[in-house]
């Protein structure tokens, strides 16, 4: 973990209260609105690596009962010790302890089989996932490589092109799917927005999956 003086630290939203409350409205329209683009709007002075609409999520999420797992990029930047410092939360070195997960651009992904998938009886004990990609927009175009989601909060279909997933993520998300109640909750972001990728949510890719029902 990098080791970052106090002092150095950019500062958090200017108003706690209210600008936590902004941002968590936007996670919750865009966990209510699965592939829809949400912007995330604040005033927090976010570390310089990971995307800032990462950082300002992570700011309103996380508290001193959390644990937070960070991957190589971010574990090697001030942005552990800007959160520690603002929230309180617990930096852990293994993903499976995280309640939240946040991954840089860039760097993989780990399994989601190996995070914390909460149980049968505390689904809610789960691992939020904040992933940093180069792209996450909605599209009306029949483009080949687009993701086609389906499930609560989406009418028909919502069509979206994200660029920066691993290449079995569609198999590693649909067996997340199919472990509901349990399964990660997933927060794409680019540079200001977020796209939610919640665990009821099914997720499929390419010409062929237009011909689901």
């Amino acid at each position: 973990m990098s080791t970052t003086p106090l002092a150095s630290l950019g500062a958090g939203f200017s108003n706690e209260a209210f600008g936590s409350q902004a941002v968590f409205r936007a996670v919750l329209q865009a966990l209510s609105h699965p592939g829809r683009t949400v912007a995330v709007e604040h005033d927090a002075q976010a570390p310089a690596v990971g995307h800032a609409a990462s950082a300002a999520v992570l700011l309103a999420l996380l508290d001193s009962d959390c644990t937070l797992w960070l991957s190589p990029r971010l574990a090697a930047s001030d942005a552990g010790a800007w959160l520690r410092f603002h929230t309180g939360c617990t930096l852990v070195t293994d993903p499976a302890q995280a309640r939240f997960v946040w991954v840089a651009q860039g760097d993989a992904l780990p399994a989601l089989n190996r995070l914390a998938l909460g149980t049968d009886i505390y689904p809610d004990q789960s691992a939020t996932c904040m992933v940093d990609v180069s792209r996450a927009a909605t599209t009306t175009t029949d483009a080949s490589d687009a993701w086609h989601l389906r499930g609560p909060g989406i009418r028909d279909v919502e069509d979206l092109q994200v660029d920066g997933l691993p290449d079995d993520f569609e198999a590693q998300w649909a067996a997340n799917h199919g472990v509901f109640p349990r399964g990660v909750d997933l927060l794409l972001a680019t540079a200001d927005h977020i796209v939610g990728l919640p665990r009821t949510t099914r997720a499929t890719r390419g010409a062929t999956a237009l011909q689901e029902a």
